[in-house]
């Protein structure tokens, strides 16, 4: 396993929502209070960053070509190469991000090309936030309520488990999941998170059915079995608030990391992680799942 290594030095405030475009051979990310949408080429070791009209909690490719974020009006289509950027549909209609103190965060493409995507409390106090699933069709679907801190998601190999985060609950949750339709149910805790552990906040899965989890305040990710709750691996993080994972790369080995510097004094920054907010990647022996377009 070759050792972690920063790829873009970048200074982001809140990395987030990373997502592999095998077709480009392209990661894009975003910052979230930094209002910007980033591509990195591995080829290159260039990353790009565009200025989009809000605040983008995640962004996946589109099938139809280019992008689909989620920012503070609702779910819009981005042109990367022109800025051009479209609201599509409004999960939460009534105020910017909806209600007037929430905003989108984290979400990602499930298998059949659906856009999940939570919202939350700017605060990150009160549990009014949701978890939406956007169809091809831009039809809406509340399927969670009472959320917090609405962060990672990731679907089983199989497809036939989903797993989702709200960080303020410190564990991971699996549900079962019909491709089909769309839906999901009986949930339960596959993995729990110590006082110590930080905040579990962005997901991925690995092709074995393991989960990889960002922890927010505790410099890591871990590869966890969710049928045991076990711990399989730790990946140290220089960097306090690891946000999110996912896989890319042409054999889909090399995890990528966002992190963030959101929150601190730049004296505490400069002196024990002065890259955060940086974007990491690590190749591992097991290769991961592949990152889904928005089929709408």
């Amino acid at each position: 396993m070759n050792t972690l290594e920063l790829v873009a030095d970048v200074h982001s405030i809140l990395g987030e929502g990373p997502a592999w475009d095998a077709d480009s051979q392209t990661l894009y990310w975003v910052d979230i209070y930094g209002q910007t949408v980033h591509a990195f080429d591995p080829a290159t070791g260039v990353d790009r960053a565009i200025s989009v009209p809000g605040r983008p909690g995640t962004v996946a490719p589109r099938a139809s070509g280019g992008l689909i974020i989620a920012i503070d009006d609702g779910v819009a289509s981005l042109d990367f190469a022109t800025g051009a950027c479209e609201i599509l549909c409004q999960p939460e209609p009534h105020a910017p991000a909806g209600r007037p103190r929430n905003r989108f965060n984290d979400g990602k493409c499930d298998p059949a090309g659906r856009f999940w995507i939570g919202t939350m409390e700017n605060a990150e106090q009160a549990p009014v936030g949701a978890l939406y699933r956007v169809d091809a069709d831009l039809s809406v679907h509340t399927m969670l309520t009472g959320i917090t801190i609405a962060n990672g998601l990731t679907w089983s190999p199989d497809h036939r488990s989903m797993y989702y985060i709200d960080s303020a609950a410190k564990c991971v949750w699996a549900f079962d999941y019909d491709i089909d339709s769309g839906t999901i149910a009986n949930r339960r805790t596959v993995v729990e998170v110590p006082p110590d552990g930080g905040f579990p906040d962005g997901m991925t899965c690995d092709a074995e059915g393991m989960i990889w989890v960002a922890y927010w305040g505790a410099w890591c990710v871990k590869r966890h079995d969710p049928a045991t709750g076990r711990t399989l691996q730790t990946i140290d993080v220089p960097v306090e608030q690891a946000s999110a994972c996912c896989f890319g790369g042409p054999d889909l080995q090399d995890l990528y990391i966002t992190t963030a510097s959101a929150r601190q004094q730049p004296d505490h920054l400069a002196a024990t992680q002065p890259h955060a907010g940086g974007l990491y990647r690590i190749h591992l022996p097991t290769p991961g799942c592949e990152t889904w377009k928005f089929e709408g």
